[in-house]
């Protein structure tokens, strides 16, 4: 790595670039307090590099900002340029460059996960590519949203037949009576025993088809199967297949027809204005747009041809299907640029290109694409107003001193005296921030008292943030309480006693649990007649208790989980949070044989015995 810095401003790092080699690699610009604000690739750096630093003026918006923080670059050459682009994509991720636009964890999008290593594999909603790390799975997506997956998985059992219920399989196969969805011709049966495991992998295969978009393969695949059945006067087989076919076709005609049946392709377009940049991706399978998503970059982030090549390497990694054919707005692609289908080509392991139409339907599909964007764009800055309009009428109504761009809510949730649990819930710019919700367990001396709890959550919250515990900064503009005025006071009582000035509302219900009205503590503030605020304070008291209700939930279930299997005796807290760990429910624990229970780490074979015994008090050792 050599590092290029210079006392004569752009000049001297014009003059610097110059001497660059014309060899591939990659190259980094430093700001002047040593960060780097942007990484990128070139298979010619001394062409690229200093391009930053002539004809500032022709350059965008975003660029000329990047060029005039820029103090210093650093440059690394690499034998090819897909080794740079390789390398970018790395130190990307490492650093994390205010400029260069990033990819949102695929955990943000929703994958349909189909875990074929099982013996009767089922389908599932995951976040996470490596959720299911156990068993040999398939991912498809990432789709737009998790209504688009269930919407997909409901199309999927309602053409394949394929169980609904919560039974295990085989363990489960003859133990209970078919249920309702069997004897309507809903689901294929599986727990009668009479599918066996070759016939159901047969509709597994036809599925990954369908979850491919491959639809006339399945329907092709269907009727030669739905023939041979009806020549071999099998009819009940044959008018099931049939519907399958039908329910198919039915799916199929309710997608948009954009293209000729063979057309499988994915369609990019762009949208840029000062605030931010959208990219919008169309899904095009067998001709019919299945799936839309679009990607939204800060106004900071800098979206040119050599930028979106990087994406697209980045964005194919998490997705377990790539057509043979990408379509690029020419604003967003240079089609010069053989790298990123090559490199696209080798993730697919076959052929993909990555093209710019000029012409034609194709074209269109560009246009189209961009006006999704466009379209994106607009609807969030409608909803950003929206937010920000309620924020500020929040704000004169309660006289407070700043917009509450961050609020936190608290509410207390519990089964008696056990479980008890604080919620706390964070709405940033009067949308929910998920990732910034937290719960505490909350310890209690005999009966629950809902004010020592909200006192020993605000507590350990406000100690968090001292501590510099990033999970818990920054602090609130304003914190809301599911209560009322002696749940304001305990909360003011502690956040005094911290030397903390936080407005405290408490969001009190009327006799029908319902949103009535704010209260500082001393005075009720109605909200009835302001529809954006009561909208938007019940939302928030209606999402926090549903949130401290859950927690409080799962606490219950671990608690009598493990409480249910201390009675064992040699069993204590640690031997049954390994169990349930190792089985992953007691239900497990309880169809375990004493060797299976044996080793699991921390249990003996006199454990596993004991276990055993507990649970099977009628079966008798010789």
């Amino acid at each position: 790595m050599k590092q290029i810095s210079t006392d004569n401003g752009i000049a001297g790092l014009y003059e610097a670039a110059k001497q660059l080699p014309l060899k591939p690699g990659i190259y980094m610009h430093f700001d002047s307090c040593g960060h780097i604000i942007y990484v990128g690739k070139s298979k010619l750096l001394k062409n690229r590099v200093s391009s930053y630093f002539q004809s500032i003026e022709t350059h965008g918006v975003k660029t000329k900002k990047l060029v005039s923080e820029i103090a210093k670059f650093e440059y690394i050459v690499t034998n090819t340029e897909a080794e740079a682009l390789i390398l970018e994509n790395e130190l990307i991720k490492l650093h994390n460059p205010k400029y260069n636009i990033k990819l949102k964890d695929g955990k943000n999008y929703p994958y349909l996960v189909l875990n074929v290593g099982d013996k009767y594999p089922r389908l599932s909603l995951s976040r996470r590519r490596d959720a299911v790390s156990r068993n040999v799975a398939l991912y498809f997506g990432p789709y737009s949203s998790s209504k688009t997956v269930y919407s997909i998985i409901d199309a999927a059992k309602s053409i394949f037949r394929l169980p609904s219920c919560e039974k295990v399989f085989p363990r489960d196969i003859g133990k209970t009576r078919p249920c309702l969805y069997k004897h309507l011709g809903r689901c294929i049966g599986v727990c009668t025993g009479e599918v066996s495991e070759e016939e159901y992998r047969a509709v597994i295969n036809k599925l990954i088809m369908f979850l491919r978009d491959d639809y006339t393969s399945v329907a092709n695949e269907m009727k030669s199967e739905m023939e041979k059945a009806a020549e071999e006067l099998k009819f009940e087989h044959a008018a099931r297949l049939r519907d399958m076919i039908e329910a198919l076709k039915s799916l199929k005609s309710r997608q948009k027809i954009v293209g000729s049946p063979e057309l499988d392709a994915d369609i990019f377009g762009l949208y840029c204005d000062n605030v931010s940049s959208v990219v919008s991706l169309l899904a095009v399978r067998g001709g019919r747009i299945c799936d839309m998503t679009s990607y939204e970059f800060g106004a900071d982030e800098i979206l040119d041809p050599e930028s979106f090549s990087s994406f697209l390497v980045s964005l194919y990694k998490t997705r377990e299907f790539i057509p043979q054919k990408i379509f690029a707005d020419a604003s967003l692609f240079d089609e010069s640029d053989k790298l990123t289908s090559e490199m696209l080509s080798e993730t697919a392991g076959h052929s993909v290109r990555v093209l710019v139409p000029e012409r034609g339907d194709n074209r269109a599909l560009c246009s189209l694409a961009c006006e999704n964007a466009k379209e994106y764009a607009e609807n969030k800055r409608k909803a950003a107003a929206r937010d920000d309009e309620t924020l500020l009428n929040l704000a004169q109504l309660l006289h407070l001193g700043v917009i509450p761009e961050r609020i936190e809510a608290y509410d207390i949730s519990n089964s008696g005296n056990q479980a008890v649990t604080a919620g706390m819930i964070v709405c940033k710019n009067g949308r929910f921030l998920k990732r910034a919700y937290r719960s505490f367990g909350i310890s209690t001396d005999g009966m629950p008292d809902d004010y020592a709890a909200m006192s020993q959550a605000l507590e350990r919250r406000i100690k968090r943030a001292a501590d510099g515990d990033d999970a818990f900064l920054p602090l609130p503009d304003l914190i809301l309480v599911d209560g009322g005025k002696g749940h304001v006071a305990c909360a003011l009582k502690v956040l005094r006693a911290a030397g903390q000035d936080i407005p405290v509302y408490g969001m009190v219900k009327d006799d029908f649990h319902k949103t009535r009205c704010l209260t500082d503590g001393e005075n009720d503030i109605s909200i009835a007649n302001h529809t954006q605020i009561f909208r938007f304070i019940y939302g928030i008291q209606e999402e926090v208790h549903r949130f401290s209700l859950s927690r409080m939930d799962t606490k219950r279930r671990k608690s009598v989980k493990t409480s249910s299997l201390t009675v064992i005796n040699g069993i204590g807290e640690a031997k049954s949070k390994a169990l349930l760990a190792h089985f992953g429910s007691l239900k497990g624990i309880k169809e375990a044989s004493e060797e299976a229970l044996s080793r699991v780490k921390g249990v003996n074979k006199a454990d596993a015995e004991n276990i055993f015994a507990h649970f099977n008090p009628t079966i008798k050792k010789d």
